[in-house]
């Protein structure tokens, strides 16, 4: 490779690193050819970027952008290496742990996951189940939402109840004088006839 195919490699593997949130990268070596355009397609269907990179270049592009310090993922950069970019922050793991029920690759060597680093294939269940920001976002909402839901419902039936209760006292309270007169002009009758 050339100088300058290097410094097209590196600025390609850059913009990929641009604005990723989640970074992932994989070995996939050991898969054949129809094995990895397999991994491909799936991950294409999730909308998980890949490319499979030299460590070398991957290495130099990491360590030129600014804003995240990768430092910490260099020591697995040994071996075949496929970069990994998504939206979603478990969508990688969950991909890779999918692609593993059939085959022993591909394999996690580290990630960079909602600012933090994770290092090792030991980490890919811990990761497979971060839930995406969405998620989050989504529970959070419902959680909210749950007292704000109880809350409108008592006010609105509370009128119903407020209502039913005034309906069922006021005939009472008809009732009570209407009985009351006759039994107080009977009492007040009463001791004058005496």
């Amino acid at each position: 490779m050339t100088k300058d195919q290097k410094v097209v490699a590196i600025q390609e593997i850059k913009d990929l690193l641009q604005d990723a949130k989640v970074v992932y990268v994989a070995d996939l070596e050991g898969l054949n050819a129809a094995k990895s355009s397999d991994f491909r397609r799936q991950a294409f269907k999730q909308n998980i970027k890949v490319k499979v990179v030299k460590n070398t270049l991957l290495q130099k592009a990491m360590e030129q952008m600014e804003g995240v310090d990768y430092s910490e993922m260099f020591q697995s950069f040994k071996g075949n290496s496929a970069l990994m970019i998504a939206e979603t922050a478990n969508a990688p793991a969950k991909l890779i742990q999918g692609f593993r029920k059939k085959e022993e690759k591909p394999a996690l060597k580290s990630a960079f996951v909602q600012e933090t680093f994770y290092v090792g294939d030991n980490n890919l269940d811990m990761l497979a189940n971060i839930k995406s920001r969405e998620e989050m976002i989504g529970e959070i909402i419902g959680l909210l939402q749950s007292p704000i839901q109880r809350v409108v419902s008592a006010l609105q039936n509370k009128p119903e109840t407020v209502e039913a209760k005034a309906e069922e006292a006021a005939p009472a309270q008809e009732e009570t004088p209407a009985t009351e007169a006759p039994e107080a002009a009977a009492e007040g009758e009463t001791p004058a006839a005496e």
